[in-house]
């Protein structure tokens, strides 16, 4: 399906933004909406999502549409964040997610150039690889999806104060992977 869809972008066929809504919005939709906190906001993510991939259509059929979707989503919102103040309308949720992360991960003036960016991306994925599957569909879900503890125990059927101790537990991994590997 995903082929095909890329297909249709590469010819240019604009019914496939309304697929691509239908099949991809309601993920996206969620996405800018735990980042951001405003219905309003998060359609606008999704509208920007989708000028963007029609803009930029996914070069080759290798690429995983929904990843390249979540991407330039969130991308959106996260240009949404930087020119709102967070507070005004919401975005509780990502500043919590972002916050709990600060402490372990080094910051914008230690990560100066792309080498080191990459580098950090690489051992947060071979780290990520280390996690038992749930482990790390909660990592995911609280630090890439923006999901609320709540939601998260909800969808895995865990006790919220579980959800925290997991993410708790799994941040401290990090930190002493991260010193491990010299990030930190």
């Amino acid at each position: 399906m995903e082929r095909r869809l890329i297909a249709l972008l590469q010819k240019r066929d604009e019914s496939v933004l309304q697929e691509l809504r239908r099949i991809y919005g309601g993920l996206c939709f969620s996405l800018a909406y735990n980042m951001l906190g405003s219905r309003e906001d998060a359609e606008e993510c999704v509208n920007d999502m989708l000028l963007a991939v029609w803009n930029s259509v996914p070069p080759h059929d290798s690429v995983s549409l929904e990843a390249y979707l979540v991407t330039l989503v969130r991308r959106a919102a996260m240009d949404r964040l930087r020119s709102q103040t967070r507070q005004k309308r919401g975005g509780k949720q990502f500043a919590q997610a972002l916050d709990e992360l600060s402490e372990i991960l080094p910051s914008d003036e230690r990560v100066e150039s792309e080498v080191e960016q990459r580098e950090l991306a690489r051992v947060l994925k071979a780290f990520l690889n280390t996690l038992p599957a749930d482990t790390r569909h909660i990592f995911f879900l609280r630090y890439y999806m923006s999901a609320p503890v709540k939601q998260i125990a909800s969808e895995t059927g865990m006790q919220q104060s579980a959800v925290k101790m997991t993410l708790l537990r799994t941040r401290k991994k990090l930190k002493e992977y991260l010193e491990k590997e010299g990030m930190l």
